[in-house]
């Protein structure tokens, strides 16, 4: 490869004949391979060697020997030769190749990623937030325009008298149940007492012989009303039982639906107002836009109101059926567990426990009961 003669980097930019830059493949070339090379270092105290597409050394850049400090001795000519092939794939690299001239290994920079613009949880809860106001506004703004006589409201007949009966029969169905919880406490403390009063008769027939039947016969009776008396408790804690699944848990979640569905109702009315008050205004450029997402926002309530409506209809229709076989089955319990033990009918009382799969506890088996602490 022939030696050319030293030349200043500024010197190899070749020009037109109208003073223009020549945007060749060369000097592109020469510009990018100039970035790529470390401060201090021009092309000009560089030679670049190649030995065609499959040589072992293509692309190598190799840096000229560098005066020592005060020498008056030229830097060594380089020679810029290299193929085609070469020159295009330094080009693509740009300035990603490092070349140091002290033997530092060729070092390249990795591709920069852009990442997507990440959204700020911040500003998401502001806008949650701002939803949530202005929804509790409109609906704090009908209610109260409800209760003072001046907004309108949606009123299903059927539905709503439905939703009343219900309200008043769990009122009625708590009393029940509450008197019936006096009774077997009551009940309990009775039982607790004859058993120990049969105990203390027991005790004095064996220690007074002179008394000693009239003290059995009084031990065998409280003993035998203890044990009748245990059987009626048992009937009775188990329709206890069953009164208070019914009402603290079924009637209790479908009113838990029923608030549902008239927090739904209070939204429907009130996004309605909303859109009757603006179709009653004017149309301009600057109020069809709001009419328009008025109308999207009622529709979408509607449609809430209307699923809710259906929900509270259905679970109506499924308490009303499980209320009256329960009812039934625990009146009829009751009432003969109660007409048993009063009428000293022993065998029919333990009858009707065992119709009704009622199994009393052996007493001191389990731990004392809710109602046994009391």
């Amino acid at each position: 490869m022939a030696q050319e003669s030293p030349k200043n980097s500024a010197a190899e930019i070749p020009v037109t004949s109208n003073g223009q830059l020549e945007d060749s493949h060369e000097y592109s070339f020469n510009r990018n391979l100039k970035c790529s090379l470390p401060v201090g270092l021009g092309l000009s105290e560089t030679k670049i060697t190649s030995h065609g597409f499959d040589g072992a050394k293509e692309g190598v850049v190799e840096a000229g020997q560098f005066p020592s400090k005060g020498s008056s001795v030229s830097p060594t000519s380089s020679v810029v030769s290299l193929s085609s092939a070469a020159a295009s794939r330094l080009t693509g690299q740009g300035c990603d190749l490092i070349t140091s001239t002290r033997g530092r290994a060729q070092q390249k920079s990795g591709p920069v990623v852009l990442a997507d613009e990440v959204k700020n949880p911040a500003m998401e809860k502001l806008e949650l937030v701002r939803k949530w106001s202005l929804n509790t506004y409109k609906c704090t703004r009908q209610i109260i325009s409800e209760k003072l006589g001046r907004g309108s409201r949606t009123v299903d007949l059927e539905l709503e008298a439905q939703i009343d009966r219900l309200k008043d029969n769990k009122k009625k169905y708590e009393n029940i149940l509450r008197l019936a919880q006096t009774l077997s406490t009551q009940l309990f403390q009775m039982v607790h007492t004859q058993r120990q009063l049969g105990d203390a008769f027991a005790d004095l027939s064996l220690k007074s012989l002179e008394l000693h039947e009239e003290f059995g016969y009084n031990a065998d009776t409280q003993k035998l009303l203890a044990k009748n008396g245990e059987t009626l408790l048992g009937a009775i804690n188990f329709f206890i039982a069953s009164v208070n699944t019914l009402v603290n848990k079924t009637i209790e979640d479908t009113l838990l639906t029923v608030k549902q569905y008239e927090s739904a109702r209070v939204e429907y009315d009130a996004y309605r107002t909303d859109l009757e008050e603006l179709n009653l205004g004017p149309r301009d450029a600057n109020t069809l836009p709001k009419i328009e997402q008025s109308q999207q926002l009622f529709q979408v309530h509607k449609e809430k109101y209307d699923k809710m409506r259906n929900d509270v209809s259905i679970k109506l229709k499924f308490l009303e059926e499980n209320k009256v076989k329960v009812l039934h089955n625990q009146l009829v319990l009751f009432h003969n567990a109660i007409a048993a033990y009063f009428a000293g009918n022993q065998k029919q009382l333990e009858q009707t426990l065992k119709q009704f799969h009622i199994k009393l506890k052996t007493p001191g088996a389990d731990a004392p009961s809710w109602l046994e602490e009391q």
